[in-house]
């Protein structure tokens, strides 16, 4: 071999490893805003900001360009660390599956789009018996089934926003951890997880209230749920309580009553809250009582009658809380003037 062969060859290697170890296409492109000289300063210190797609200099601060598209791949993290994906939606604790696996979607099949591709009847039928198979090969065991059901629960008659209804799906899948769903209805325990979410969160949700969203309304269903969420609660360490202070905007809402009104149960709450006389005390029920006296004082009055619908409490027990408070606020005024 001659030396022209052997230089020939040197330099063809020195290609293949160059083109190997190159930048990609994305991150060598060049436009003319960072090659020619800044027009503010005459540098030519560019920078660009691929968070924000910008290049500015580097001297004097110019932007020259902005919306830069980024042309190199397109990660997808949706959790904390590194994660390289790039398909795929996020976990979704609200289906019994997470998300992760594939479903025929019935708008394939019944949808205009369906027909305009040509789906015919005898497609449909065909179609429709793979939709029930698929469904049951996914749901093969009991805990499936039992997550399937409950999940439903969840979402249709939850009433919770996307993130709580995550919560209180997680909550159900710790329950089924520790065998709490064993002999009793799966209703029940999703009614009790939702229930238990949403006082954790500080968002006031009455049992009765809940009951009824799960067709839970009768005495012992309600007695039932009522059981449930003290199990639930004990076994799974959530011992947030729910006081009066959490009903009044809610409360105020519902009554259509005006901010001052609001502003003024705040204040008496404020004075009131720390005395032992409310102990054993129904919260909504006291909520109930100081937005009454509230709106009284504010010159916006509503009936007994209202708050006691709002509230779910009767008048004769709205009619003691009112006594209990008034004889606080008159203790207090005496204190004041002494």
């Amino acid at each position: 071999m001659d030396i022209d062969e052997k230089i020939r060859e040197q330099k063809q290697k020195k290609d293949r490893n160059g083109s190997l170890g190159a930048a990609r296409p994305s991150q060598s492109r060049r436009t003319t805003g960072q090659t020619e000289p800044c027009d503010s300063c005459g540098a030519t210190e560019w920078i660009q900001d691929d968070t924000r797609g910008e290049v500015h200099c580097g001297s004097c601060g110019l932007v020259v360009e902005d919306t830069v598209i980024d042309h190199g791949a397109e990660w997808t993290n949706h959790r904390d660390g590194n994660d390289r994906s790039r398909v795929g939606a996020p976990v979704n604790l609200a289906l019994s599956d997470k998300g992760l696996n594939t479903v025929i979607d019935r708008k394939d099949l019944w949808g205009g789009r369906a027909s305009r591709h040509g789906m015919n009847t005898r497609a449909q039928r065909d179609w429709r018996r793979r939709v029930v198979l698929d469904e049951r090969s996914k749901n093969r065991n009991s805990r499936e089934r039992n997550l399937v059901e409950a999940m439903k629960f969840i979402r249709d008659r939850g009433d919770l926003p996307p993130a709580l209804e995550q919560a209180a799906a997680e909550l159900y899948r710790k329950a089924i951890e520790k065998n709490l769903v064993m002999g009793r209805s799966i209703r029940g325990v999703a009614a009790a997880c939702v229930y238990l979410t949403a006082r954790e969160a500080n968002l006031p949700r009455k049992i009765e209230d809940v009951a009824e969203s799960f067709d839970m309304s009768k005495t012992m269903a309600q007695k039932e749920l009522r059981r449930t969420i003290r199990l639930v609660s004990r076994n799974l360490g959530l011992h947030h309580v729910s006081g009066p202070a959490e009903f009044l905007d809610k409360f105020a809402n519902d009554l259509a009553l005006r901010p001052e009104v609001l502003g003024e149960a705040r204040y008496l709450w404020d004075k009131v809250g720390q005395m032992g006389e409310w102990q054993g005390k129904r919260p909504s029920g006291v909520a109930g009582a100081i937005l009454y006296k509230a709106a009284q004082m504010r010159g916006q009055p509503r009936t007994q009658a209202d708050v006691c619908e709002v509230a779910g409490v009767s008048e004769v027990t709205l009619r003691g809380l009112l006594r209990i408070l008034e004889a606080m606020l008159k203790a207090l005024g005496e204190a004041s003037e002494n």
